[in-house]
């Protein structure tokens, strides 16, 4: 049934400027590249220009920072200080963003090459895909209404571990001996982390949880459905088509949960048009996070990403802290580092172990 909900703004209790979560929208991997018709266009991210390479690439992973920790912080403004009480409205729109912005870059600028859906089967894979997307960035982005920015980067850091436990439960995929231990301080420092974080709210972790569980649930089966060669889209490609099902998927989950949420909007807008620049800037930094994770990748390397994702997350926390004022304890602050060693050590035993197999 409909849930009855008051706007109540509290933009006071916080004077300064606010703003939100994670999940935003998780990145589907980037494939190698398939056979796909052009669309004909010259433009390009990469073209020349009389910027050096290495300006270039500061820049864009200036931008890939500000566009991640910029939607954590904005939803969390939305969601909690602004009394946005609304997330799968919020994910929506996230959604919808994604797909407008897709279909300019990719068929009117032509930063990539456009692909299409090849057959029924490759479609209901995109859809399957499109599904596990929503309940990982719903989950994320509802935990933020319960608990801390950083108290959700640290659960979100222990994605590596839900990748681990999926790849062997589907798969039956094993890795070395080393790299699940690298796996042990992943899972005890966010159990430490939990057990100090004065914010700690049950609902809002485990959902928390469920969104973490998502993401890497969704990294798995990508790998499994779309395998085939023919089947496989450029990163780009796969948002523009999923973004759209994932708007579809949660159009009637949010009028039957959050059906007053337009009515209310509208009613806001008119005493206080702030909320319109709020949702439409929250929803444009949605998908420059995505933009941003695939000009990384192109300018420098996938590895690269890979690093920089575990330290946005430590930036992402402290820059919270310093905005949210929300409290923090020694022992929340260790068990979230030995989380992030965690997450370095899994990659660099997974890299080695690559490089053994190769060999």
């Amino acid at each position: 049934m409909v849930e009855a909900q008051s706007w109540t703004t509290r933009r006071m209790s916080n004077p300064r400027f606010d703003a939100a979560p994670q999940t935003v929208v998780d990145i589907p991997e980037t494939p190698p590249h398939s056979s796909a018709s052009s669309t004909g266009k010259s433009f390009s991210l990469s073209s020349p220009t009389t910027v050096s390479p290495a300006i270039l690439t500061a820049a864009i992973i200036a931008a890939w920072f500000g566009s991640n920790i910029g939607v954590l912080l904005l939803n969390k403004y939305l969601l909690f200080y602004y009394g946005f009480r609304y997330p799968i409205f919020l994910t929506m729109t996230h959604m919808l963003s994604c797909a407008a912005y897709s279909s300019a870059v990719i068929n009117i600028a032509g930063v990539v090459p456009r692909q299409h859906i090849l057959s029924r089967r490759q479609f209901l894979k995109i859809l399957s895909l499109s599904a596990i997307f929503c309940l990982s960035v719903v989950c994320g982005n509802t935990s933020l209404r319960y608990i801390p920015v950083s108290f959700n980067q640290a659960i979100g850091a222990t994605t590596p571990f839900f990748t681990a436990v999926f790849s062997f439960l589907i798969t039956c995929k094993t890795e070395s001996t080393e790299v699940y231990l690298a796996l042990l301080p992943v899972v005890s420092g966010i159990v430490l982390a939990s057990n100090s974080e004065p914010s700690f709210h049950l609902f809002g972790f485990l959902i928390c949880v469920a969104s973490t569980a998502g993401r890497a649930l969704k990294s798995v089966v990508q790998g499994i459905i779309l395998t085939s060669e023919s089947e496989k889209l450029h990163s780009m490609n796969l948002l523009l088509y999923m973004a759209p099902m994932a708007a579809c998927i949660l159009l009637p989950f949010t009028l039957y949960i959050e059906g007053n949420v337009l009515r209310i909007l509208i009613e806001k807008a008119r005493t206080d048009p702030l909320i319109i620049f709020l949702l439409a800037g929250n929803a444009t930094v949605a998908y420059l996070v995505n933009l941003t994770n695939f000009l990384v990748t192109k300018h420098t390397s996938a590895l690269t990403l890979q690093v920089l994702g575990n330290g946005k997350a430590a930036v992402a926390a402290g820059v919270s802290v310093l905005i949210f004022r929300n409290p923090v304890t020694v022992m929340g602050i260790a068990g979230f580092g030995v989380t992030i060693m965690g997450v370095v050590l899994y990659s660099e035993a997974r890299k080695r172990s690559k490089l053994l197999n190769q060999k």
